[in-house]
């Protein structure tokens, strides 16, 4: 899982943080809620509610632009 600048598409869901908007494809959200994104020193650190790194039913490489998780 990973974050992008983005513009809103149909389908997605926006949250406003501190200043922050955040965009989440809805449907991939039922699928790996919840999500955590915390600021550290170099930038965000994200978490969610599927470990992608254990190779059953997630996977290793989430990108930008492609949806493994369906």
């Amino acid at each position: 899982m990973a974050m992008a600048l983005d513009e809103p598409r149909d389908g997605d869901m926006t949250k406003e943080i501190d200043g922050f908007t955040y965009l989440v494809n809805e449907d991939f959200m039922e699928k790996v809620k919840p999500i955590k994104v915390d600021f550290v020193d170099i930038g965000f650190r994200l978490s969610c509610g599927v470990d992608f790194n254990t190779g059953g039913g997630g996977c290793s490489g989430c990108g930008t632009t492609s949806n493994c998780c369906s």
